[in-house]
C-alpha cells in the first residue's frame, strides 16, 4: 500500500517554494499566495481604490458573527444586536458612540430622537438613510445608556473594523467622541478633532458632534453643518439644502 505523504510536511514544502518564487519575482513583495482552494494563485495586491476586490467576507458575514458574541457582559442585557445598516456601497458611513433604549428594542441604529436628527441631516444633505450606512463603535446597548468602558470598545471595534473595511466608503463621519477617539486612537476632546478631515486606514474621517449633544446644544448645529458640508464635498455631493 502507498503511504500518503505527511500533509504538515507537504504544506511546508510549498510553502518553501512560494518564497522562493517570489524571490525571484522582479516586484514579488506586491504578490500575496492563498492555499485555499481557488484562492491559491498569485494576484496583484490591488491600489486603495479596487480595496472590495480583495476582501472575501461579507457584512452579513460578519452580521451573523456579532449575533452570536458574547464575548463581553453586554450580551446578557441586550434585547437586540444593533450591527449597522444602510446601502452596502455608499460613499458615507456615519459611526456612533452605541445604541441607544429604542435601537435596542428595533435592533437598528439612531432611531430614537437622535437618530430622527441625524435622518434630517442626511435629508438636508439631499439624501436618504438608505443611502448612506450607519453603525455605531458598540454593537449592544450599555445599561441605562452608560458610557461604552474600554473593554467593551475592545471587543466591539474588531467587528467595527471589519465593517469599515468592507464597506470601503470615501467618507467616515465619525459622530462624537466616543466614535472619534476610538478610531483615529486619540485622545483630544471632540472640540479639538471635528471641522478638519483626518486618516482612517487610507479613507477620509471628519469627527463632528453626536445628535445626542446637538438635542442640548441646538448652537452646535452651525458647527456640524460646516462639517457635514466638507463631508458633502468629499464625497462629490452637489450642493447641499439650505
Amino acid at each position: 500500500m502507498t503511504q500518503l505523504p505527511d500533509q504538515d510536511a507537504l504544506r511546508q514544502d510549498l510553502l518553501t517554494l512560494v518564497r522562493t518564487l517570489k524571490q525571484r519575482l522582479p516586484d514579488g513583495g506586491q504578490y500575496y499566495v492563498s492555499l485555499q482552494g481557488e484562492q491559491n494563485k498569485h494576484r496583484r495586491q490591488a491600489p486603495l481604490s479596487d480595496r472590495k476586490a480583495v476582501i472575501s467576507e461579507t457584512l452579513d458575514d460578519v452580521r451573523r458573527e456579532v449575533s452570536r458574541c458574547r464575548l463581553c457582559p453586554l450580551c446578557e442585557t441586550r434585547r437586540n444586536v444593533v450591527f449597522g445598516e444602510g446601502h452596502p456601497e455608499a460613499k458615507i458611513v456615519f459611526v456612533g458612540e452605541a445604541p441607544g433604549a429604542e435601537e435596542d428594542a428595533q435592533g437598528l441604529p439612531f432611531v430614537g430622537r437622535a437618530g430622527q436628527l441625524l435622518t434630517n441631516i442626511i435629508k438636508a444633505m439631499g439624501l436618504e438613510r438608505k443611502d448612506v450606512y450607519i453603525c455605531n463603535i458598540l454593537k449592544c446597548r450599555p445599561p441605562g445608556n452608560r458610557n461604552p468602558q474600554p473593554e467593551e470598545i475592545r471587543h466591539c471595534e474588531a467587528y467595527l473594523k471589519r465593517q469599515l473595511k468592507i464597506l470601503s466608503p470615501q467618507v467616515i463621519c465619525a459622530l462624537g467622541t466616543f466614535a472619534a477617539q476610538t478610531l483615529l486612537k486619540k485622545d483630544a476632546p471632540i472640540t479639538t478633532l471635528r471641522g478638519r478631515f483626518h486618516d482612517y486606514d487610507g479613507i477620509r474621517l471628519m469627527p463632528t458632534y453626536h445628535p445626542a449633544y446637538l438635542l442640548r446644544n441646538p448652537s452646535a448645529k452651525k458647527p456640524v453643518w460646516e462639517d457635514i458640508q466638507k463631508v458633502m464635498q468629499e464625497a462629490g455631493l452637489g450642493r447641499s439644502k439650505e
